[in-house]
């Protein structure tokens, strides 16, 4: 399992790096296009926009799995031992269920239903924009069984 996370973070990392790069590159050729012809590209904002969006979410996934993301310590940390492990089990457990609940099931329902709406610049499905939703929660799930996993081993 440990094998698949560290392939997985490398592939999340190199996305995230390749849509950054894309963003930038975008972003200065529109401002390019403006300032210089007078003609400011429609597609690339439009792409930008896109690719913001995708940004965010995997990146929140990455972060997740390496398990630096936010999270409000203020009760977690008044419970020790046992009580801690068994709260850090049901916030895990909580976390599969609303990834599998709104993120797969209700971003793989919203991603179906806009493969027949086209986006009226990029002239493609609104449902390929949509579809990183349910990707991500399949990856989030993924990454907090393995953290069940690796807290019940350290338990023993």
């Amino acid at each position: 399992m440990q094998k698949i996370k560290k392939v997985l973070d490398k592939v999340l990392m190199t996305v995230c790096i390749v849509v950054f790069i894309a963003m930038v590159l975008l972003t200065t050729y529109q401002v390019g296009m403006r300032y210089l012809f007078k003609s400011p590209s429609s597609i690339s904002e439009t792409l930008t926009r896109y690719l913001f969006v995708w940004l965010v979410i995997l990146s929140a996934t990455f972060v997740f799995g390496q398990r630096d993301h936010i999270c409000i310590t203020f009760v977690k940390d008044k419970f020790t031992g046992a009580a801690k492990k068994i709260l850090d089990l049901v916030i895990n457990v909580i976390t599969i269920v609303f990834s599998l609940l709104i993120m797969v099931y209700g971003g793989a329902v919203i991603t179906q239903m806009n493969m027949l709406q086209y986006d009226s610049i990029l002239k493609i499905p609104t449902g390929i924009i949509y579809s990183v939703i349910p990707v991500c929660g399949v990856l989030i799930i993924f990454y907090s069984v393995l953290s069940i996993i690796d807290d019940v081993r350290n338990k023993e």
